[in-house]
């Protein structure tokens, strides 16, 4: 259960993005130090504060039933108001010319993670949590791309162990089949790496 909360998918995109802002090479960011926690905030308050709050709202109009929205059909809304909450953080990165290309391309790739969850989760019940993983993962892997940086190589490992002890925990808890698990994982790792070759 706590590894189901501490990486859930709505707060992948913070993670990655403190590892971009704090963990790249000086090269690859060139935003200034003290507003790269502003940037931080921004994907912290739109990617999961916004979201989670808007789900809670739903689920207290009763519009769906739980809050880890465990039935097919009380992730819809919630999942919209994500993708809805996703789009303008990466129109707000791409319109600003002083934020560094490489945030909108990768919340770009997040965001698509999303609309593929909502369009699939319309008839049958994927996995957010593998998705979320598998494209944590295509997007580490999309960086060291772009930056072979060996220092990169550390956090692809770790989010592979990550990966397979969340999915591993998700199975336990009965959340989902292990076909909808592997999928999640393989559909999240594809649009990850879906920029590959294009220079950021």
């Amino acid at each position: 259960m706590v590894l189901s909360v501490v990486f859930h998918p709505l707060l992948l995109p913070s993670y990655l993005f403190a590892l971009i802002l704090y963990f790249l090479p000086a090269e690859a960011v060139t935003l200034p130090m003290p507003a790269r926690r502003l940037v931080l905030l921004l994907v912290f308050i739109t990617t999961f504060l916004l979201p989670s709050f808007g789900t809670f709202l739903l689920q207290k109009a009763g519009v769906v039933t739980t809050f880890t929205l465990d039935a097919r059909v009380d992730r819809r809304w919630p999942l919209l108001m994500a993708a809805i909450c996703f789009t303008m953080t990466s129109a707000v990165f791409y319109r600003q010319p002083y934020f560094d290309r490489i945030f909108f391309l990768v919340m770009g790739v997040i965001t698509a993670t999303v609309y593929a969850t909502l369009v699939i989760n319309q008839f049958w019940k994927i996995s957010a949590h593998s998705i979320g993983l598998g494209g944590s993962l295509g997007i580490l892997l999309l960086l060291h791309s772009w930056l072979p940086e060996p220092i990169l190589v550390f956090p692809i490992v770790a989010f592979i162990v990550i990966s397979g002890a969340v999915m591993t925990a998700r199975l336990s808890l009965g959340a989902h089949s292990t076909k909808q698990i592997y999928v999640g994982f393989a559909l999240g790792l594809l649009v990850g790496i879906s920029l590959w070759g294009l220079p950021f």
